[in-house]
């Protein structure tokens, strides 16, 4: 798998959360005041290091490859708010280069006895299913400790995130491991949560953005008829597995219930046995059928946390490209649709999510 490769099928975006805390560490125990303030000096550390755009394009320390990527990211850019037809934010007006490859790391825990994110909240920027750390020895003590509280985790590492306009991101050198069609991706999503962002409904924002990107990307490059009608071939078979592997979290869940185990130890076993068994043989077979040599629920490591992640980044993707189909237009008319409808949402103050409400017409 190459570089690029390993990237696209890692790629996670997080909203950085430390700086954005500050203000309510008058208001969080103490446990993540420690967090907060640790992660609140690698923001600024990230902000503080670095350099404005033109400056780094003339350092000769900078390779002709990285100053190239820069420059496609400025293009990148000017096409989305133009796109939209939105004011540009100051994003992606300085780099920062980082000493990993990775820009932060995210931890995400799931009890044994349930495939279900735990949620870490903060008082003014809401809930999310994951605690992001900079260093990477701090996220694995961390995910040490909730191992010893009784939950299986999963770090992961992250090569973007957003603060959703609070600050102005910089271009991270770990944007310079992409290929061009990834880059742009990349940047679109960020991008996109700088124009539309829903308060503790992760799962609706990565969604969102992810569609959109993916469209705008399509738009962007107009690739030809063979390059668009392979692209769409592999997405078909990828959703295929998406959907069989969401499938199965809720076959594990409900095993789980109706053992009903006293110790934990017994639920990693049951997994273990439901992955090593039905489950290998399930995709063994669904890839051999699908024509696929790289297919993942065979390859990556599952425990309750791992398939945790997946299922936050994942579920909501096929209702967003269907509501699309249903209210038709372009990508700027659907933002619209959808802009109006969180304004209807708000206005009625409706007492559930607001993804309920937006897919009401999506069965």
């Amino acid at each position: 798998m190459n570089i690029t490769t390993a990237l696209r099928a890692s790629r996670v975006r997080v909203l950085s959360i430390g700086v954005l805390c500050f203000i309510s560490l008058g208001l969080s125990s103490c446990a993540k005041i420690k967090y907060i303030w640790g992660q609140g000096k690698g923001q600024v550390s990230l902000l503080h290091n670095a350099r404005e755009n033109s400056e780094v394009l003339k350092d000769p320390r900078v390779t002709s490859s990285q100053k190239d990527k820069i420059r496609l990211i400025k293009k990148y850019k000017e096409y989305f708010y133009q796109y939209y037809e939105r004011a540009p934010s100051a994003l992606y007006d300085k780099t920062s280069f980082l000493k990993d490859k990775a820009v932060t790391y995210l931890v995400i825990a799931s009890p044994f006895r349930e495939i279900k994110a735990k949620k870490e909240c903060f008082y003014f920027v809401g809930c999310f299913p994951y605690l992001g750390f900079f260093a990477k020895q701090d996220a694995w003590d961390h995910a040490q400790r909730l191992g010893e509280s009784g939950y299986a985790t999963y770090i992961r590492p992250v090569y973007a995130y957003s603060t959703l306009g609070k600050f102005d991101d910089p271009i991270l050198s770990s944007f310079f491991y992409y290929d061009d069609f990834d880059l742009g991706e990349l940047i679109f999503h960020e991008l996109f949560h700088t124009i539309f962002f829903i308060k503790d409904e992760v799962d609706l924002n990565e969604n969102l953005a992810n569609y959109f990107s993916e469209m705008m990307a399509a738009e962007y490059f107009k690739h030809d008829d063979q390059w668009k009608a392979e692209k769409a071939e592999k997405e078909r078979k990828t959703r295929i597995l998406r959907k069989e592997l969401v499938s199965w979290v809720k076959k594990i869940n409900e095993g789980y219930k109706e053992n009903n185990f006293t110790e934990d130890r017994q639920y990693r076993d049951y997994l273990q046995s439901i992955l090593s068994g039905p489950f290998s043989k399930h995709f063994h077979k669904l890839c051999s059928q699908l024509g696929l040599v790289d297919c993942f629920p065979l390859k990556r490591k599952w425990n309750n946390a791992s398939l945790a992640a997946y299922m936050t980044y994942e579920k909501a993707g096929n209702k967003i490209e269907q509501l699309h189909h249903l209210v038709g237009g372009d990508l700027p008319g659907f933002l619209a649709y959808i802009e109006q409808q969180w304004m209807d949402y708000k206005k009625a103050g409706i007492d559930r999510e607001f993804s309920d409400f937006l897919f009401e017409k999506v069965k």
